[in-house]
């Protein structure tokens, strides 16, 4: 219990955090990865770690069916289909993306595991849809929000920054910083918060991968949706919780928004050498959205010098393999890899 809330355990915890010394070597710091790509439902990721939370809740509220929404390629509906599967409970995907013209990666995964996505021109009126038509049906529908990243949410991640603190504190190296990827913010501030509740001495660097909308640049429109989220925590936490509203503006937040590539998602040649280096070094498959973009944010600026020589750092991989057999990354690299080919 975390927080005064409750779970369903169903991951095999904790995951491993392992040194990858091929590189260390190569780019002279102390690199460790975490291997939350290891969870164990429908290929894993970071994802399963708050539907714990969600399990627990939706059950307690006598749900049998459990509705997410995201992009075509969701990660997090793939893993929330997968924990439908595994508890006995239905499950929908409703995406505002349009229908990319083949059956593939995730949306593969959500086929096998019984779950239908729902593709709608508007994500407000989508939902409202697809959740009246399965109430109609009998269901009790419990929703997950994109990215399981809410209140609730958060409490995966702010438990796995304690299971870190720990293994870290084991192997002594419990300065190291923790690089994590920023999508939805959920794993983020969940390290963050569960960082600071335990009185950890790891440090947190946030990898922005995707403009968030606003009229600002993308720093300020991340920091300004960010914010929303923190005040949200902290009414819904009250005096539990390890912060106050008035933290977020006094907190130095070590953020980069240099590694969106101008969107998200997208196909881009700097990502995929580091998943090649990665895969060729030490044979860890990332993704070219998530995990891609921050492990090039260690590259290079281990190259650079802003990560010194020596320093220990922690690459905290949140999973997401299907990603890089959506199309338009696979023909990317099918173009890249051909001299590997041999007929």
């Amino acid at each position: 219990m975390l927080f005064g809330h409750e779970k369903i355990e169903f991951l095999h915890l904790p995951t491993p955090l392992e040194r990858l010394a091929n590189i260390s070597d190569d780019l002279g710091v102390k690199l460790y990865c975490k291997r939350d790509d290891l969870t164990n439902l429908a290929t894993g990721g970071n994802k399963l770690r708050k539907l714990e939370y969600f399990l627990k809740d939706a059950l307690d509220q006598g749900a049998t069916m459990l509705i997410t929404e995201g992009g075509a390629q969701t990660n997090h509906g793939r893993l929330t289909a997968a924990v439908a599967a595994k508890y006995g409970l239905k499950s929908a995907i409703i995406t505002a993306d349009k229908y990319p013209g083949e059956i593939n990666a995730n949306l593969l995964l959500d086929g096998i595991l019984g779950c239908p996505v729902y593709f709608v021109e508007d994500m407000e009126s989508g939902r409202k849809a697809v959740t009246q038509k399965y109430e109609a049906e009998g269901e009790r529908v419990y929703y997950v929000p994109m990215g399981g990243s809410n209140e609730l949410g958060m409490l995966g991640y702010a438990e796995c920054a304690i299971e870190l603190d720990e293994q870290a504190r084991t192997m002594g190296i419990d300065d190291s910083t923790i690089f994590v990827t920023i999508g939805s913010l959920g794993t983020y501030l969940g390290m963050l918060i569960g960082l600071k509740y335990c009185n950890s001495n790891l440090k947190l660097r946030g990898i922005n991968v995707l403009p968030y909308p606003g009229s600002g640049t993308d720093r300020e429109n991340l920091f300004a949706y960010m914010r929303g989220y923190w005040e949200r925590l902290c009414d819904f936490y009250g005096r539990a919780f390890v912060y106050a509203k008035d933290d977020f503006d006094s907190m130095d937040f070590d953020i980069s928004t240099d590694y969106i590539h101008g969107e998200y998602n997208n196909a881009v040649e700097e990502v995929r050498d580091v998943m090649y280096y990665l895969a060729r070094k030490e044979a860890i498959i990332i993704d070219p959205c998530y995990t891609g973009k921050t492990f090039e944010a260690i590259v290079s600026e281990a190259k650079s010098g802003r990560i010194k020589s020596g320093e220990n750092i922690i690459f905290l991989h949140t999973g997401g393999l299907p990603g890089i057999y959506t199309k338009h990354h696979r023909e990317a690299m099918e173009s890249e890899l051909k001299s590997y080919m041999h007929f």
